[in-house]
């Protein structure tokens, strides 16, 4: 039955819900590691920072849920029905079975309990920890109706629990000053944040968790386009906003950990040593349970998030069914170790997010051009021409026996002649072109009707 007012308490359960989706290890390690590097310019890099991974992924909810799209491929599918197929697709692998979703075990097990492990035996504890993982993982991802309390009402509030401990006592006792910004952080602090974000996987997650949220609200009799669009909305606004206010604490708390435990290779070790710090030898315990609270969430949401997406494009097969493969691909990558899993995620994303934040502002703005398919194309199309070389970039840059002269070419080129194309905005005014030529574009049949 259609409710004819919402009452508070759902926007907190469902923004709760959200945030438990969204909020992994990767959100932990990344923030704590750009404290560490930033230094005395903590805003602007933090605020770059928060651009990609609040406020893009805040437009990817708001561009499923009030472009009246019933996900990534209906939103997608307004550039070609082929390309919506194709780059859904992409994403789903990307943010679940081939790279995100083994990253949800690998993570924890890294961080929680290598530390304490013989290297020999290693290998074989990855596999028992990630099978046990990915068994609990499954069993609470058959029944999707159920993720409001496996995620919003259980997990992210004990996670939040935990890592409260953390933070208070950060705040509380601070470990020392800001230092000296390092690298990047020195001479762009703001574009580096905001390139830092990307590995958070959340602009991208954001359109595929964006059918869930949906789905979750419809599991709770609200059914009306109007209704759902502004439950999505202020749900969207109190998830970000508890985003924010973490990411800000767990930034602030790398940034003052460098006079204590000195510069650290990554989040991960990062964050050991900050619990080390403060509880000693239940610093380890503390951690252990705070990233396994938060892989497990995160890891729920997506093979939820990835299973109803591949059983409406493939209804014969059914949702416990992908429930069960995306369970298993992902327990059988996450044994190939956390590093190679990163080293290949890396160009795959530099070129996917280009395209999907192109694709998410269409999506928001699509009333102001009549929601005309010629705009999408076109600004599409000169987005996808960035984007691979993008990719190919970080590619080159992890794997330099693939450079390839043709496209070293195009990349001098880019550099020479496409504003921002070397801190990583180059995608910004083709695409901008392709909008403005797309408007303008005169076959009045390019029209979609939405």
């Amino acid at each position: 039955m259609q409710q004819k007012k919402i009452p508070f308490s759902t926007y907190v359960i469902i923004g709760t819900m959200l945030f438990g989706l969204y909020f992994g290890a990767g959100n932990l390690i990344f923030p704590i590691q750009l404290g560490q590097l930033v230094g005395s310019n903590f805003w602007p890099a933090l605020i770059g920072f928060l651009v990609t991974t609040i406020g893009l992924p805040f437009l990817g909810i708001l561009a499923i849920g009030l472009s009246k799209s019933n996900g990534l491929l209906d939103l997608a599918n307004r550039v070609h029905p082929a390309f919506g197929l194709v780059f859904s697709m992409a994403i789903y692998l990307t943010i679940g079975p081939f790279f995100a979703i083994p990253r949800t075990a690998t993570v924890p097990f890294v961080v929680g309990f290598e530390p304490f492990i013989n290297k020999a035996q290693i290998s074989i504890s990855l596999g028992i920890f990630s099978f046990l993982f990915f068994a609990i993982v499954f069993y609470c991802s058959l029944n999707p109706a159920k993720i409001i309390d496996y995620v919003g009402k259980y997990l992210t509030p004990a996670f939040l629990l935990f890592l409260s401990l953390l933070i208070i006592v950060t705040i509380v006792k601070p470990m020392g000053s800001f230092g000296l910004p390092v690298g990047d952080y020195s001479n762009n602090p703001f574009m580096t944040g905001f390139r830092e974000g990307y590995n958070t996987m959340d602009a991208i997650a954001s359109l595929a968790f964006g059918i869930v949220v949906i789905n979750t609200i419809k599991y709770r009799g609200i059914t009306a386009t109007k209704m759902i669009a502004s439950v999505t909305w202020k749900s969207g606004v109190f998830a970000m906003g508890l985003m924010t206010l973490i990411y800000g604490l767990i930034t602030y708390m790398g940034a003052s950990s460098v006079d204590a435990i000195g510069t650290l290779e990554n989040g991960g070790i990062i964050f050991a040593e900050v619990a080390q710090y403060y509880f000693g030898p239940l610093g380890a315990i503390l951690l252990a349970i705070i990233i396994v609270l938060a892989c497990l969430k995160t890891s729920i949401g997506l093979i939820t998030a990835c299973s109803e997406f591949f059983h409406d494009v493939f209804p014969k097969i059914s949702y416990k069914m992908f429930v069960f493969m995306l369970s298993f691909v992902s327990f059988i990558i996450a044994n190939f170790g956390l590093n190679n899993i990163i080293q290949f995620a890396v160009p795959v994303l530099m070129f996917l997010y280009p395209l999907a934040i192109v694709l998410i502002l269409l999506g928001i703005s699509s009333i102001l051009f009549h929601h005309k398919r010629s705009v999408y194309v076109s600004a599409m199309t000169l987005t996808l021409f960035i984007s691979v070389i993008d990719g190919y970039n970080a590619l080159v840059t992890t794997l330099p026996q693939v450079a390839n002269s043709f496209f070293e070419l195009i990349n001098k080129y880019y550099l020479t002649y496409i504003p921002f194309f070397d801190i990583g905005l180059g995608w910004f005014f083709p695409a901008l072109i392709g909008a403005i030529l797309g408007f303008f574009w005169p076959i009045q049949q390019s029209n979609l009707k939405h």
